[in-house]
């Protein structure tokens, strides 16, 4: 069997799809939006970065791209009333928004920067997951993705807002597969680890200025943390968000995938 015959068995299913990407104008949203719509995916993307949106709509004129502040319950059900228009229907939810959140001692932190890393990465979750199920049971059923971190399995001293989003992250996500399974939606995380891009070199950045220690220490101490000593490509996060949408991940729900390298610890 040739490459393309395999890259086409992993993909059955997407052509057609209807998705919504939350955070898809940039990041590892953008790169989610662009693999799914590379084996016809039909897109529905939110973000707040008005230059990206823009960027996105030329990219890909065929989708919808809109405004909206996942942790804001008008913008989200604004966006899901355009989304539900625009595409007819859903498929499929990636729940991928979310922000780094404060670094600091836990002592130092600022009560309000600690609510708007959960409102976002957590909070957000739960308001787009609600207004999604009712399109997916009305599809006869679908799937959720929901972006976690290796910080959503292990403790992460300075970053404490950030992991604690992604620890209910994960408890999100098993409840929901209990809950959406007999109407056929699959529900997963994925646990990115460090990868690749200008978020995770502000995170170093600031975890060295926290830590008393120049950006290439602190870089190495990341890396030496991982087993396979490299970081994770956006392109790898997407395929296996495409890899749980199509066929090939019919049967999979309620689990907690970490494309990471295997991060032993942060």
């Amino acid at each position: 069997m040739s490459d393309a015959d395999v890259a086409g068995n992993l993909n059955a299913g997407l052509a057609g799809l209807r998705v919504v990407v939350t955070a898809g104008a940039g990041g590892i949203g953008l790169a989610i939006a662009a693999e799914l719509a590379a084996h016809g995916a039909r897109l529905a993307v939110c973000d707040v970065d008005e230059g990206a949106l823009a960027a996105f709509r030329k990219a890909f004129p065929d989708a919808l791209a809109q405004r909206a502040d996942v942790s804001d319950e008008g913008e989200v059900d604004a966006f899901f009333d355009a989304a539900g228009a625009h595409l007819g229907g859903l498929d499929a939810l990636i729940n991928n928004a979310g922000i780094a959140g404060p670094t600091g001692a836990v002592e130092d932190l600022d009560p309000a920067a600690w609510r708007r890393c959960i409102d976002i990465g957590l909070t957000g979750q739960f308001l787009c997951a609600r207004r999604a199920v009712p399109m997916l049971k009305a599809a006869g059923g679908g799937a959720i993705v929901s972006m976690s971190s290796a910080a959503g399995k292990h403790g992460y001293a300075y970053r404490t807002p950030y992991s604690a989003a992604k620890f209910g992250v994960i408890g999100l996500t098993q409840s929901l597969a209990k809950e959406l399974g007999p109407a056929n939606i699959r529900v997963n995380a994925i646990l990115p680890g460090i990868v690749e891009g200008p978020r995770m070199e502000g995170v170093i950045r600031d975890r060295a200025a926290q830590t008393g220690v120049s950006y290439a220490e602190m870089e190495a101490t990341y890396l030496n943390r991982i087993s396979l000593r490299r970081m994770v490509p956006q392109h790898d996060v997407a395929t296996t968000v495409a890899f749980l949408l199509s066929r090939a991940g019919a049967n999979i729900s309620g689990q907690s995938l970490a494309v990471d390298g295997n991060v032993e610890t942060l």
